[in-house]
Order: structure tokens, then C-alpha cells, then sequence
């Protein structure tokens, strides 16, 4: 592997440090449940990650990466992944929650057929 020029390298590290500020953002919005902050640091992440993961790329293809923002950027795509996992159990913990407060009126088997069309109701109707 190539040594990387010092202006690609520290376009890389700028890259990398944008990442890590927004997911430094993200955590502290996650922990004091603002959910503008979230947004807005989502989105910021989302963009930062683009655009370093595509700077990554061109210097693997230049040359390579230095091992030690190689690891940075491992670790920040862990960081990523255990959000992403973290949003995904709370989400689904809500949605229980939801379905245990806020029952359905009718049960959804009740409203479609298997071949798809609407079935009758249980009065004596026929069902499709």
C-alpha cells in the first residue's frame, strides 16, 4: 500500500471529524429525547457519512487509507449500526405499547379476504 499525500489524508481526517461530531450530536439529542435535535442531526450525519464514505473510496483507489483513520472510520460505522439498532428496538417497544393502549376496533383478518377483497361482517353475510 501507497502512503497517502498529506492533503488527502487531511481532507480524510476532515471528513471523518464531521462524522464524528454529528454522531456525537445524534447521542446527545438521542439522550435528552429532542426530537428536532434528532432530525437534524440524522440528516447532518446522513450527509457527512456519504460524503466521507465516497472520500474513502477514492483514496483506497489512490493509494489506501491510513490504518488509523481506517479505525475511526470502523468504529464510527459501529457507532452507526448500534443506533440504528438501539432507534429500531425502541421503535418496535412503542409500537407494542401502542397496539396494547390503543387496540384495533377490528382484528384485520376481519377486514380483507385472503384473495384480497373486503369480507362481510359476522351478521350473516356472506363472505367474498
Amino acid at each position: 500500500m501507497t502512503d497517502i499525500r498529506p492533503v488527502a489524508a487531511a481532507s480524510l481526517e476532515a471528513a471523518l471529524a464531521t462524522v464524528e461530531l454529528q454522531l456525537c450530536g445524534l447521542r446527545e439529542a438521542l439522550r435528552e429525547r429532542d426530537s428536532e435535535g434528532i432530525e437534524r442531526h440524522a440528516a447532518a450525519l446522513h450527509r457527512a457519512l456519504a460524503a466521507a464514505v465516497q472520500q474513502f473510496a477514492q483514496a483506497a483507489r489512490r493509494g489506501g487509507v491510513p490504518p488509523e483513520l481506517r479505525r475511526r472510520l470502523m468504529l464510527a460505522s459501529g457507532e452507526v449500526a448500534a443506533q440504528r439498532e438501539s432507534l429500531a428496538r425502541a421503535t418496535a417497544a412503542l409500537d407494542r405499547a401502542i397496539d396494547v393502549l390503543m387496540p384495533a376496533t377490528t382484528p384485520a383478518a376481519a377486514l380483507y379476504s385472503p384473495q384480497g377483497g373486503p369480507e362481510r361482517g359476522p351478521l350473516g353475510a356472506t363472505q367474498a
